[in-house]
Order: structure tokens, then sequence, then C-alpha cells
């Protein structure tokens, strides 16, 4: 039996490249994990992100099970394939969490997101803020002489467009939600 030929510089059938392969591409995913609502769950499950330096880019959190006293916490967080799939596992360990749900890969979802913005201005501008309000469906739930508070609901790209417009207008102040997210059909 001859022995394996190998062409230098090959790293093919190299014994260093047996490990599998990961991805480094970023992720955002969206998962909803029901709880048990009593005191200490949230700061667990928030601990768990905080103590392995995984971001959190939007919490929402509401009981929604009056009797069972369940809650539900949605979490939309960026990483890598492997890391979500190791905060789904460490999250599925957790001993008050019934359920974790990874709403991005179970199929399709809608995402919804409150926001408050607040422009300031006057003349033309407040005009304007008027114009793209009224183009966005945001309601103008409180007005003064040189302001206006816009409420806007949608997905979150969205809330970021409208604020993105906001900005050269006067916008001074947002307030958002986070996302509301809930998977499509049966």
């Amino acid at each position: 039996m001859s022995p394996l030929k190998i062409k230098k510089g090959s790293s093919k059938h190299s014994a260093y490249n047996l490990r599998p392969q990961f991805s480094d591409v970023q992720e955002t995913h969206t998962l909803a994990v029901i709880v048990d609502n009593e005191p200490g769950v949230l700061a667990r499950v928030i601990g768990l992100f905080s103590g392995r330096g995984y971001n959190i880019d939007s919490l929402t959190v509401a009981e929604v099970d009056h009797t069972g006293h369940t809650s539900r916490i949605t979490i939309v967080t960026t990483g890598t394939p492997q890391v979500i799939e190791q905060i789904k596992a460490q999250l599925g360990r957790i001993v008050p969490v019934h359920e974790v749900h990874d709403l991005t890969v179970e199929g399709a979802s809608v995402e919804r997101e409150l926001a408050l913005l607040k422009v300031e201005g006057e003349g033309d501008k407040r005009v304007e803020a008027l114009r793209l309000a009224d183009i966005f469906r945001a309601n103008a739930v409180d007005s003064t002489h040189s302001s206006f508070v816009f409420e806007i609901t949608g997905a979150p790209e969205k809330i970021d467009a409208f604020a993105e417009l906001m900005r050269p207008l006067g916008l001074v102040e947002m307030a958002r939600t986070g996302v509301a997210a809930m998977s499509r059909g049966l």
C-alpha cells in the first residue's frame, strides 16, 4: 500500500482541517421565551446575556397568562449562528423557563414596535413633519406651539426610517417599546 500523497501547501487532506467550520457571520434573531411570572426571573435571563457578553438589541416583557402566572419575554439579539444556538440552549436550562422559540428560524413571524417621537420646529419644518407623519401613518398625540409628539407603530425598520426623516426636522427625543413578535398562522 502506498502512502497518501499530499500536494505541498494543500490543506484539503490535512489533519488540522478536521474541526467543524464555524460561521463568523452576525445574524439577528428574535426569541420568544415563556417563563414563570415571579421575582428574579427577568434578572436571571438578563444575567445570562450580560455574564457571557451577549448583547440585547430589544427586550419586552409582559404577563400573558394571569391564571397560570406566566410571562413572555421577547428578546432580539445578534450573534453568530453558534452563539444564537448557545443562547437558546442556556435559556432552556434556566429553571423558570418553560419554552424558548426562535421566531427567526421557525417560519414567518410578525414584529411590531411602538415609538413616541418628540419633534420641535416651526414654520416649514413643522409642516414637513406633519406631512411625513401622515405618510408613515403616525399620529400626533400631543401638540404645542413649538413641538409635536408622534406615536408610530410598525416594524422596527419603519420606525428607524421615520426617525431618520425626523432628525433634520427637529427630533429631540424618542422612546421605543421594544419588539413584540409572534409567529404567523397555526
